[in-house]
């Protein structure tokens, strides 16, 4: 482990130096400045065309700031802005309001209602791609390309391949791109109990083979115990298909397609893809795999995790239960709690080519700014700020003195406090509460904060979660930028296409998982296969691959 952190202080120093060159160089383009009238007020355009006046920028708290917003998503309510301690302070500080426009558990008609009523709140919080350009395309979305040359920091944080991939089809970017970073990042992974496991003898758990033996030692002593938790919706069925993918990850699932050579084929006609479920299948049957898989809620894992009822968790993102999981385990048990082993694959498989996660720089989700906005460049002014260092501190770690305190150097290394060691509960209620306040996080920059900061500690006092990433789990996520965007728009053939395909998939996967055999899974997935054609399933494919290809084009692969 020395080693490995060794290998990466010098990077990250090696990284840190570049970012501070960044910091410190200004935005000249080098062009001759147009002559002007020295009375007008530069715009971000004069700016681009490489002015010599500097731009005038809005000030964060300058004067009160208050903002509508909209939650793109069903499951999205926004708690009250201000009324936890990391947005209060923020709001006290800067004299910010953020009010949230509810969904109220149909986010779709509620936007189109907007839409129709020509009333659109200062920005809207959604999903790349289809939901981005249906808004482009009826004309209610602000590019963005003049603010991202203006303000500094969007652009000194993203990479230009992420910039590249968030355009539109007219050239312009609408986008502002919420946990983007071009480093692997990323909590997808094997989580095992490590209390049940040392009692177990600490068996290899290298291969499927020795999961499967591993499992059956975990049933046979300890019967209140889930052998293997996949969490909600039997997401991390999904994650099992990277043990039998070399070189693939989880995003083929994601996408519902296979990738084979330069063409997307069916995923349900996959060799990988179907011997996955029949190992899923097998576990399932033998009761093995917990058996609420496709019923239960979250906070269902949240008890199983908390309480150590669970031996193995395989999913997405186990940190996001076993971050508090951990902790509540250690104060009976210090020597317990959970840790991660390295993925595991299929007995022949190359190791090195097994990615239980993945991920793309442009992050996850966007916010895009509407033309109802009064003062759009306000509103860009202010994710811009929250993208930022300082942003970034006040929303993620509360307020300066208790958890951080001032900076090592400016922009680039805060100064992490003895509490951000001393009270990792305390830090994480302060995280957890600003979950759903993370519009446009800055992967890049806490990412390599936290390693600065934390691998310079002794090992027992490193965060769980970011020991972990840097053991084990960031290592082993695969960039997958080049299926950005590839979703068809609403109401489109495609999208049809697409929407019936989802269906069938999530029909017979569960299917599949509760067959009584792996001839039965074949059987099962052999007519969804035939399902998905029938309802248009190789148009959305080829339709699919073109944009596929384009992106492989866009990253110059």
């Amino acid at each position: 482990m020395l080693m490995k952190k060794n290998r990466f202080l010098l990077i990250l120093a090696a990284l840190l130096t570049a970012l501070l060159l960044v910091a410190c160089s200004d935005n000249d383009t080098g062009t001759d400045p147009e002559e002007e009238d020295p009375d007008t007020t530069q715009t971000g355009d004069d700016v681009a065309d490489g002015g010599d006046e500097e731009p005038e920028l809005f000030e964060i708290g300058s004067e009160p700031l208050s903002l509508t917003m909209f939650g793109n998503y069903d499951w999205y309510t926004m708690p009250g802005w201000g009324d936890d301690p990391a947005t209060a302070n923020i709001k006290e500080l800067y004299d910010i309001d953020i009010i949230s426009i509810d969904g109220g558990g149909n986010a779709a008609q509620r936007l189109s209602t907007m839409i129709v009523d020509g009333n659109l709140p200062d920005f809207i919080w959604t999903d790349k791609g289809a939901d981005v350009e249906r808004l482009r395309a009826g004309g209610v979305l602000v590019p963005l390309d003049d603010y991202i040359e203006k303000y500094p920091n969007l652009k000194n944080w993203i990479s230009e391949d992420a910039l590249n991939m968030l355009r539109s089809e007219d050239g312009k970017i609408y986008q502002f791109p919420n946990w983007y970073n071009d480093q692997p990042f990323g909590n997808a992974g094997w989580m095992v109990n490590k209390e049940i496991y040392e009692e177990l003898g600490s068996p290899t758990l290298v291969t499927t083979d020795d999961l499967y033996e591993y499992l059956k030692l975990v049933q046979e002593n300890y019967p209140d115990v889930v052998p293997l938790e996949v969490g909600v919706n039997a997401q991390g069925v999904n994650t099992i298909y990277s043990a039998f993918a070399e070189g693939f990850s989880p995003a083929d699932v994601g996408n519902q397609v296979a990738r084979s050579g330069d063409q997307l084929t069916s995923l349900f006609d996959s060799e990988i893809y179907v011997e996955s479920l029949k190992f899923a299948s097998k576990l399932f049957r033998e009761r093995l795999l917990t058996q609420d898989a496709l019923t239960q809620t979250r906070d269902d894992v949240v008890e199983k995790v908390h309480t150590g009822r669970v031996a193995v968790f395989i999913g997405a993102s186990p940190t996001d239960f076993g971050g508090d999981g951990h902790y509540q385990l250690v104060r009976d048990n210090p020597d317990g709690g959970y840790m991660f082993v390295n993925p595991i694959h299929k007995e022949g498989l190359d190791p090195n080519a097994i990615h239980p996660g993945d991920y793309n720089q442009t992050g996850w989700n966007v916010s895009v700014i509407t033309t109802s906005a009064e003062d759009p460049e306000r509103v860009f002014a202010f994710l811009d700020w929250l993208t930022g260092p300082e942003g970034q501190m006040l929303s993620m770690y509360g307020a300066e003195g208790e958890y951080w305190d001032g900076w090592v150097e400016e922009g680039v290394l805060p100064n992490f406090t003895d509490k951000y060691v001393s009270d990792p509960e305390g830090l994480t209620e302060i995280n957890n509460g600003t979950l759903n306040f993370q519009w446009n996080g800055n992967s890049k920059f806490l990412d390599n904060a936290k390693a600065a900061f934390e691998l310079q500690l002794p090992e027992d006092e490193i965060n769980w979660t970011t020991f972990w990433q840097h053991e084990i789990l960031w290592e082993t996520q695969k960039d997958e930028t080049e299926f950005v965007g590839i979703g068809p728009l609403p109401d489109s053939e495609e999208a049809i296409v697409s929407q019936r395909v989802g269906e069938i998939f999530e029909e017979y996967r569960a299917k599949a998982l509760m067959a009584s055999s792996d001839e039965d899974v074949e059987s099962v997935l052999a007519e969804a296969h035939e399902q998905a054609m029938a309802v248009g399933y190789q148009t959305l494919l080829d339709w699919k691959t073109e944009k596929w290809q384009e992106n492989l084009d866009r990253l110059g692969n």
